[in-house]
C-alpha cells in the first residue's frame, strides 16, 4: 500500500513539476519578447535610420528567446510523459 501511495506521488510531484515548468517557460518567454519588441521599437524612434539593423537584430534575439522556451517546454513534456516510470528508475 504504501509503495502505490509512493509511485503515484512522485507521478503527481512529476506531472505537477512539468505543467508549472512549461507554464514559467511560456511566461518567461513572453515577456522576453514583449521586452525585445518595445525596446526595438523605441529605437527605431530615436533613430529611424538604423531600423534596419536594429529589426535583423530583435528578429534574432526573439528567435533564440523561443528556441529555448521551446526546448523547456520539450524537457517538461518528457518528463510528463515518463511521470509513471519515475519511481522504477
Amino acid at each position: 500500500m504504501f509503495m502505490l501511495t509512493s509511485i503515484l506521488l512522485t507521478a503527481g510531484f512529476a506531472l505537477m513539476g512539468a505543467g508549472i515548468g512549461a507554464g514559467l517557460a511560456a511566461i518567461g518567454a513572453g515577456l522576453g519578447v514583449g521586452r525585445i519588441g518595445g525596446h526595438a521599437m523605441e529605437s527605431i524612434a530615436r533613430q529611424p535610420e538604423a531600423a534596419g539593423k536594429i529589426q535583423t537584430a530583435m528578429l534574432i534575439i526573439s528567435a533564440l528567446i523561443e528556441v529555448v522556451a521551446l526546448f523547456s517546454a520539450v524537457i517538461c513534456l518528457l518528463i510528463a510523459l515518463n511521470a509513471g516510470n519515475i519511481a522504477f528508475f
